[in-house]
């Protein structure tokens, strides 16, 4: 089993920025891919972005394009997270977890969760 465990959240005005991250440690090959996900006060949780735990290939939800980079330390067995141009809208709770698939699919399967790191962006 993984352990994630997430950091970095706070509160920070629109238009600053926020470098999240995700320490991994455990049994390091029995998944796919790291993703981020968040959850704003009663919404759904939604996919952020992810990142192919082998070959590092990315993935971005529409909403953070060009906005959010996600990328791994594989040293650290660590995931960042970097988040500019911050909107009120990216506001929410922010966990990562691994999963067997590069994006979120009917198939895909999560392992392990973290805690979650919240994210607080003022107008």
């Amino acid at each position: 089993q993984v352990q994630l465990v997430e950091s970095g959240g706070g509160l920070v005005q629109a238009g600053g920025s926020l470098r999240l991250s995700c320490a991994a440690s455990g049994h390091m090959f029995n998944f796919y891919a790291v993703g981020w996900f968040r959850r704003a006060p009663g919404k759904e949780r939604e996919f952020v972005a992810s990142i192919t735990w082998s070959g590092g290939s990315t993935y971005y939800a529409r909403s953070v394009k060009g906005r959010f980079t996600i990328s791994k330390d594989d040293a650290k067995n660590t995931v960042y997270l970097q988040m500019n141009s911050l909107k009120p809208e990216d506001t929410a709770v922010y966990s990562c977890a691994t999963m067997n698939t590069a994006v979120v699919i009917i198939e895909t399967t999560f392992g392990s969760w973290g805690q979650g790191t919240q994210v607080t962006v003022s107008s």
